[in-house]
């Protein structure tokens, strides 16, 4: 290879730096590096010259005892030398097997619920900790080969040589550790070194340099934010290896002794400034695995400010023709990890807060088009003020309030007292079950068979605008000992006693069905009173003001363990922060989407399945009067066409009603138990089926239905 400069007839025609530049290039000498057997050799002019220490056998002699002796005679070199083998000795033993076996336990918890997968995680720890086991049995039977040899060896030639023999090995011995303990020997990388090469082979750093690199800049970051000191930074540690995860990276990290990760989850604000990101990109949350500990959390970092996407995503709600409320839950959306949710409110309350245009309704109108899809789930909508958004629920309905006006807050007080007391006896009918037959009543509590009998339905409470029913009712009475409910008359305040209704129906209900949702856009102590808020045991919040009002809406224990729905920016419209009271903590995610005309539609389709199923009651079934006759009478004449075929009843003859009622007591016992021949008769009679002179089988004439009467296109008499 040849270094040439340019001649000082190009060098202004090149953008070469002045320091760079010459008066006259064939100045300066042409210089080529070679290679030789001694070594790297300078070619100058045609003249070798070698390395100054190569000279004549005495020269040699004297620059090596200066060398030895500027080197202290190797020993600092066999002292290093030593430790690298020792380290090279731990690594060996080690084979990277602690890092495989913590990334098994990391597949093992992102499993979590998925059965099939979770088990085949939990068998790969079990085999890298049995191929660990192994390798470390092989590891020391190999040292203690060479051991035993070497130590055979050495304790050999000092019992049967003299005392040059002895200085010969304890030579040789200094010899090899200096070897490798010579400059220019890269010692074998510490942990978290290999931690930040793998954390870059992955493929987590970005392009620009506000990056972690590994695991030391990741303390260091800790640093900074104050979550841990400068004098702590040793005992702090990466537990595993920073890995790529959705759309973003996580790790795992111990604290030292004494510090607990609710206090690294605290600064989640100054941990992002000292990440150089914005503090939405981050969630942290208690390490709550088999393995965590109170000094152990989980971070992870978006790569982009909103992973959410922009846009929206529709919900598979608007395209299902049933659902099954019970089994499946609510499909909410994706997290910021892409990972899908359902929200299961079996047995539980939701309050969801916010501000206005963020998204509330499309969460609730998520779960309200589960429940109306599943046609033994019992709805009671109360809205504090008028408008579209939950018009369509009036289609399926048991109980529609509207508004709050003083007749509509004494309307929601009725609704409230009769929906309690119902779903109370409820509870007894229940209790009395268990005794009777414990075995479809396990612990006295509502199953999925006993939800689909007739009066023991799901019954979800949806309330919408909250705050302005509380602010009206805080201007009313309730009457107190026979007075009359009035405004600014003697009495309790209206806004305490709706209180209490509200929070008596999540407590006494519970267990018979009842689940309460709630939500509300003004989020503050006046809007979302504590007595109702703790008894909501799942909370979801969009993007508040403060945290004053994220504390409002999901507690102090769910801001405490890192829930930031106060951190949450423009872009993150539809994305709440929902914390299920669970120990795996608040999740971040961004709700699917329904729009009110397929709403409608999906109400639509609610009413049809309620028809059918016998469940369409209350508000609605007044409202549909003339669809639940018509629907009914066509239900019966399909069933009594029916018992024509079961009875195997020849054409040209026709069954009483007394026959007919029969029939359809065999056929449907649970719709036509009560039934009797008059009853048919009015009912057929309804749609102008009348009876008339037919042959039955038994070959007598007499009053009764043919099935071309049953068949026939007829239409409700008026």
């Amino acid at each position: 290879m040849a270094i040439h400069t340019p001649s000082a007839d190009t060098q202004n025609d090149l953008d070469v730096p002045e320091f760079m530049r010459t008066e006259n290039a064939s100045d300066r000498p042409t210089l080529s590096l070679v290679k030789s057997i001694e070594g790297t050799v300078v070619e100058h002019q045609g003249e070798t010259l070698r390395p100054a220490w190569i000279g004549s056998g005495k020269e040699l002699a004297t620059r090596a005892r200066e060398h030895a002796a500027d080197n202290r005679l190797y020993i600092g070199w066999s002292v290093r030398g030593y430790r690298n083998l020792g380290r090279r000795w731990l690594d060996a033993r080690r084979d990277d097997f602690p890092q495989l076996i913590h990334s098994a336990k990391a597949e093992r918890k992102a499993a979590a619920g998925d059965t099939a997968a979770e088990t085949a995680a939990k068998e790969l720890v079990k085999e890298r900790r049995a191929e660990y086991r192994l390798h470390k049995r092989w590891h020391w039977i190999k040292t203690g080969g060479w051991s035993a040899a070497t130590a055979t060896g050495g304790a050999v030639s000092a019992a049967t040589g003299g005392l040059w023999v002895d200085l010969l090995m304890l030579l040789g011995a200094m010899t090899v550790g200096a070897w490798h303990g010579r400059p220019g020997v890269e010692p074998p990388l510490e942990s978290d070194q290999a931690a930040e090469l793998t954390a870059g082979a992955v493929g987590l750093v970005k392009s620009d340099a506000r990056v972690i690199r590994g695991e030391a800049d990741l303390v260091t970051a800790l640093v900074k934010a104050g979550i841990v000191e400068k004098s702590e930074q040793d005992e702090t540690s990466v537990i595993g290896v920073i890995r790529s995860q959705g759309p973003g990276w996580t790790a795992t990290i111990e604290l030292p002794a004494g510090r607990t990760a609710s206090d690294a989850i605290a600064k989640i604000g100054p941990l992002a400034s000292a990440l150089k990101v914005k503090a939405g990109q981050l969630e942290l949350s208690a390490d709550t695995s088999e393995d965590g500990h109170e000094g152990q959390f989980s971070i992870w970092v978006a790569n982009s400010d909103n992973p959410f996407g922009e846009g929206k995503t529709r919900s598979e709600l608007a395209a299902a023709e049933v659902w099954d409320f019970w089994a499946n839950g609510v499909p909410l959306g994706l997290d910021a990890r892409q990972t899908r949710r359902c929200l299961d409110l079996l047995w539980s309350s939701l309050l969801v807060g916010g501000l206005k245009g963020y998204g509330k309704s499309y969460l609730a109108r998520l779960i309200a088009a589960a429940a109306a899809l599943d046609p033994y789930v019992r709805v009671i909508v109360i809205v504090g003020k008028s408008g579209p958004d939950w018009a369509p629920l009036k289609k399926i309905a048991h109980a529609y309030v509207s508004g709050a006006t003083p007749d509509k807050l004494r309307q929601i007080h009725d609704v409230l007292d009769e929906t309690i007391a119902d779903m109370q006896q409820r509870g007894e009918d229940l209790e009395q079950l268990f005794e009777t037959d414990p075995a479809t009543c396990p612990e006295g509590k509502l199953t999925r068979e006993l939800a689909r009998q007739s009066g023991r339905g799901l019954t979800l409470l949806l309330v919408d605008e909250l705050q302005e029913l509380l602010l009206a009712a805080a201007m009313t009475k309730v009457k107190v000992g026979g007075e009359d409910e009035e405004e600014g008359g003697r009495g309790r305040s209206g806004k305490t006693v709706l209180v209490e209704k509200f929070a008596r129906f999540v407590n006494v209900t519970r267990f018979v069905g009842g689940m309460g949702l709630f939500v509300t856009q003004r989020p503050d102590a006046n809007s979302v009173p504590t007595e109702l808020r703790e008894v909501c045991d799942k909370r979801a919040s969009a993007r508040v003001k403060g945290q004053g009002s994220a504390r409002m809406v999901l507690g102090d224990e769910a801001v405490g363990a890192g829930a930031a729905p106060h951190m949450l920016r423009e872009v993150h419209r539809g994305v709440f922060v929902l914390d299920e009271g669970a120990e795996s903590g608040h999740v971040n995610l961004k709700a699917d989407a329904i729009d009110l005309p397929e709403f409608g539609k999906i109400c639509e389709r609610g009413q049809q399945l309620r028809i059918n199923a016998g469940t369409l009651t209350g508000y609605a079934a007044v409202h549909a009067r003339a669809a639940v006759a018509a629907a009914r009478a066509a239900e019966l004449r399909a069933d009594a066409v029916a018992v024509f075929g079961r009875l195997a009843v020849p054409d040209g003859r026709g069954l009483t009603a007394d026959a007919l009622v029969d029939g359809l007591r065999a056929v449907c016992p649970d719709r036509y138990g009560e039934i009797d021949a008059d009853g048919l008769r009015d009912r057929l009679r309804v749609v102008g089926i009348t009876t008339d002179k037919v042959l039955t089988p038994g070959g007598k004439r007499l009053n009764g239905f043919t099935r071309e009467q049953l068949e026939g296109s007829t239409a409700p008499v008026s």
